[in-house]
């Protein structure tokens, strides 16, 4: 995330944190709001791009150079992913590196909890976050072509049954814009109330570090 995008959510970027946290650009604006909400100045963001979620292979090489371009700036460097699709190799890199990342297959993981999450098991369920429901065209329906191609519909999702909102934030038009989110997928609706989950809970001790 560049200079003027952290100023426009409200943090001055200063370049001498003592901590920094490497992250995926779909948590910025919650990240932020942790760090805003708890006063923690030593800890500057810089974000990937979140469309390296479509093609996850890129990502450990994109955190790889992230952190070796900011190594020497910073004490300590955190990594605000779960694996994410990489299969294993965005842990690998990190303990190469020697930086610390979440726990957790993904961020739906770690946003419900993982425990909680692998608990319940669900192979039939599509989940959202805020960021997804925002960019729901960009990121699930462009990328699929279904904005082309609705008839793909049922290729990409007719083994799911439910379109799971996780929602971070309790805003109403989000909820409404979720909900219209699975309307246009056929796919019955939930909303769970996460908040930040365990990314909060990882960010909190990485400031206490």
């Amino acid at each position: 995330m560049d200079d003027a995008t952290l100023r426009d959510y409200g943090v001055e970027p200063t370049g001498e944190a003592r901590v920094l946290l490497l992250a995926c650009g779909a948590l910025a604006r919650e990240i932020l709001d942790i760090l805003n909400t708890a006063g923690w100045a030593h800890m500057d963001l810089k974000c990937l791009p979140a469309i390296l979620h479509n093609s996850p292979a890129g990502i450990p090489d994109a955190v790889r150079k992230a952190v070796e371009q900011h190594r020497t700036t910073y004490e300590k460097i955190y990594v605000v992913y779960a694996d994410c699709g990489t299969g294993g190799l965005l842990q690998q890199t990190c303990d190469t590196l020697g930086v610390e990342m979440i726990a957790g297959p993904h961020c739906y993981s770690f946003f419900e909890g993982k425990a909680v999450f692998e608990a319940r098991g669900e192979m039939t369920c599509f989940y959202l976050t805020d960021f997804l429901v925002r960019q729901f065209d960009a990121f699930v329906i462009q990328p699929l072509g279904l904005d082309r191609h609705p008839e793909l519909r049922d290729m990409y999702f007719g083994h799911y049954t439910t379109l799971v909102y996780q929602a971070q934030t309790n805003d109403a038009e989000l909820t409404a814009k979720a909900k219209d989110c699975a309307a246009r997928l056929g796919l019955d609706f939930e909303r769970r109330f996460t908040g930040y989950g365990d990314m909060q809970r990882a960010i909190a001790s990485w400031a206490q570090a």
